[in-house]
């Protein structure tokens, strides 16, 4: 009897590491009403198709993605393309040429056909960053023209270029017929273009471009930027176009902040036909940006305040942040931004010990908790019960 007695006791203790009791946490969040916040709804157009993308926060969204004729968007690729060969960083001009005859008569030509262009002479010197401050603020049709022609050997080479570039982006629904977007078989979707002007706008040098309300060119001087609301109301551009049958288009980036940092929110607005198209696809992806932008929610949570309880059975404490912290998510996600994550606890719970963080999905680090009291470790009973 004595032997089983020990050999029981022996078992028991081999035992007690594996009959650790797990804390239990129960998280409030009931005194912070922002929890309860419902967004309004984003500010889609009336007409046409349009897309949301907040690179900051990996969300997408889109609203009648069709595939459509896109105009002189079609040239965010092709600055693309040629920035894919000839890099440029901020300061340098890239490689030049010099303006031909047959360039200044396809300038003639653009201007009779009412495309966007400027004026050039034969003789003139035009270097990769001029090109592409004409492109990006003032839409130059025979600029992109120029610039492909430096790139590659044939127009259709380049567009050959364009296509095969838009595959590997994984742009599944964007074809191009051109360089400039004249042609009605360059087309794409809202969805397929805010992918490319995120891409397109990691580069330094095209978001110092496309911020800009004019740009000085050489022999044209001073021409105004054509992509509405530059440098209003932290508006940074991206691209506009129009055409008969692409009607308005607008590749919009707009600034807004998050945890204290800058990013950008783009909205493309595609097929604006009403009044002043290009204004009205400005306006739309304006307003859809912005109602975007109100979908952020600031909750502070203060030091010391109750978030929950944790502990063993009956036997509990308080746990809340060791610091005031804000934390900042976008409320379009349509489900609650926190969770909660523990970390592996020892015996005893002692105050100001952390033990676990709230992670949200668009801060950069999570919330510490802490215990704002100590609890004693498990008792026998409880770890066997």
């Amino acid at each position: 009897m004595l032997g089983a007695a020990v050999a029981s006791a022996a078992i028991v203790s081999m035992q007690l590491p594996f009959l650790h009791e797990r804390a239990t946490v129960r998280l409030n969040l009931s005194s912070y009403a922002s929890f309860d916040y419902t967004p309004p709804p984003l500010a889609w157009p009336s007409q046409g198709s349009a897309a949301l993308d907040v690179p900051a926060l990996g969300i997408t969204r889109a609203w009648h993605d069709r595939v459509v004729p896109i105009a002189s968007l079609t040239k965010m690729m092709t600055v693309y393309v040629a920035l894919q060969r000839f890099p440029l960083s901020i300061g340098a001009t890239g490689p030049c040429v010099v303006v031909t005859e047959s360039e200044v008569l396809n300038y003639l030509a653009d201007k009779l056909a009412h495309d966007s262009a400027v004026i050039v002479q034969a003789g003139e010197r035009l270097c990769e960053s001029d090109l592409l401050n004409g492109m990006l603020v003032h839409s130059a049709a025979n600029y992109a023209d120029i610039l492909a022609a430096m790139v590659s050997p044939t127009p259709q080479k380049f567009v050959a270029r364009m296509n095969a570039k838009a595959r590997s982006l994984g742009l599944r629904n964007t074809h191009y017929a051109d360089d400039t977007g004249v042609s009605n078989q360059s087309v794409s979707t809202a969805l397929d273009q805010a992918k490319l002007a995120v891409l397109l706008m990691r580069s330094p040098l095209v978001r110092s471009i496309v911020d800009q309300a004019m740009v000085d060119l050489p022999v044209a001087g001073l021409v105004n930027s054509f992509t509405p609301l530059v440098g209003v109301s932290d508006v940074v551009g991206v691209k506009s176009g129009r055409t008969a049958a692409a009607g308005g288009c607008d590749v919009m980036a707009v600034a807004y902040r998050l945890n204290g940092r800058r990013h950008l929110v783009y909205a493309v607005v595609l097929g604006q036909r009403t009044g002043d198209v290009l204004a009205e696809a400005g306006n739309a992806a304006f307003a859809l940006a912005k109602s975007a932008e109100a979908s952020q929610v600031d909750v502070a949570f203060e030091k010391g305040a109750v978030l929950g309880t944790i502990g063993y059975g009956h036997d509990v404490v308080p746990f809340g942040l060791a610091h005031q912290s804000h934390v900042f998510w976008w409320d379009q996600h349509n489900r609650h931004p926190l969770q909660l994550r523990l970390r592996h606890l020892g015996d005893r719970i002692h105050r100001g010990e952390v033990v676990g963080w709230i992670e949200v999905h668009s801060a950069e680090r999570p919330i510490p908790l802490v215990a704002l009291r100590s609890v004693a470790a498990p008792t026998l009973r409880q770890r066997i019960l």
